[in-house]
């Protein structure tokens, strides 16, 4: 469990399936997201998803909990070979919980963990250029913008769209602790 200041981040519990159905299946939530992540998203896709999640040891995913509720997700993807060492992290808040910096909060939490505990020397995160939301969390969380993919990424209508990369390295020095 990594406790944050506003929100904790706990492994993903089987009683979690309503929740995370609930929160998933949001056309708002799935807007900016790749289509690995599916929508609409069914019961049988939450059920898939706490297969996975429930066995990853250690944990990489993380449920984000505020206020006692189950409110969305984060988590790294820990890469190998010549890029050993360096992970990609993502996140997602189910609407009722966005605007209130829970997500700046989990992002710091994840990121602190993932170097103090994982050993991990550089978090990789893309965003879609309109998403300006979850590039202001990412920056509010210390990553760095590193440069823009154009024409990167196709969302869900078939628009294309530049991607922004951003990057945190251990050696950045930690963020200020303001939402």
């Amino acid at each position: 469990m990594l406790q944050g200041a506003i929100c904790r981040l706990r492994p993903y519990r089987a009683d979690d399936l309503d929740a995370l159905v609930d929160a998933a299946d949001d056309p708002a939530v799935t807007r900016w997201m790749t289509a690995g992540f599916p929508h609409p998203y069914t019961r049988t896709d939450g059920e898939r998803w706490l297969a996975i999640a429930l066995l990853d040891d250690p944990p990489n995913h993380f449920a984000i909990e505020a206020g006692g509720a189950f409110a969305g997700a984060i988590g790294i993807l820990p890469r190998s070979g010549e890029h050993h060492g360096s992970a990609i992290f993502g996140y997602w808040l189910g609407r009722r919980f966005w605007g209130r910096g829970i997500a700046t909060d989990a992002a710091r939490s994840m990121a602190r963990h993932a170097f103090q505990s994982r050993g991990l020397r550089r978090l990789e995160a893309s965003v879609f250029v309109p998403n300006t939301a979850s590039a202001r969390v990412l920056e509010k969380a210390g990553f760095t913008l590193e440069g823009r993919l154009r024409q990167s990424y196709v969302d869900r209508t078939g628009a294309a769209h530049d991607a922004l990369i951003y990057a945190r390295l251990t050696t950045d020095p930690e963020p200020h602790l303001s939402p």
